[in-house]
């Protein structure tokens, strides 16, 4: 498998929620969870979010082009354990706590085939940019 695409797909999903959760989470977390942040101590934990989800897609768009090297397999072995820890917590906030906007169930899907992307990704041996 090619993980050029991945990255690139990584990137545009998670680099505008990223930044829509760092300059106004109070909008986005709604669709997610259906509910609102109440405390402060949330707003501040989703901005958080929000930095790291930018932080995570500029990494994947900045090394799509990279050649097979241990850096990109590295991202990408994080993207698999960041995927996988995002179906866990979201499908638990879904199934276990309850909490369901319009966008839980759909977020828990990208994520489970994004991780499998990833996985698939890294069994397929050396990780080559498209047409190199």
């Amino acid at each position: 498998m090619v993980a050029r695409e991945l990255l690139i797909v990584t990137a545009l999903v998670e680099m505008p929620i990223g930044l829509m959760l760092l300059l106004s989470p109070g909008l986005v977390v709604p669709f997610l969870l259906g509910t609102s942040l109440g405390a402060p101590a949330a707003l501040v934990v989703a901005r958080i979010a929000g930095a790291a989800l930018l932080s995570l897609g500029g990494a994947c768009w900045l090394a799509r082009d990279d050649g097979p090297n241990r850096a990109r397999r590295g991202l990408v072995a994080a993207m698999v354990l960041y995927n996988c820890a995002a179906v866990a917590v979201l499908a638990h906030a879904g199934a276990g706590v309850r909490l369901v906007g319009v966008l839980m169930w759909p977020a828990v899907a990208l994520h489970a085939a994004l991780a499998l992307w990833c996985i698939a990704c890294l069994r397929s041996g050396p990780l080559t940019a498209s047409g190199r």
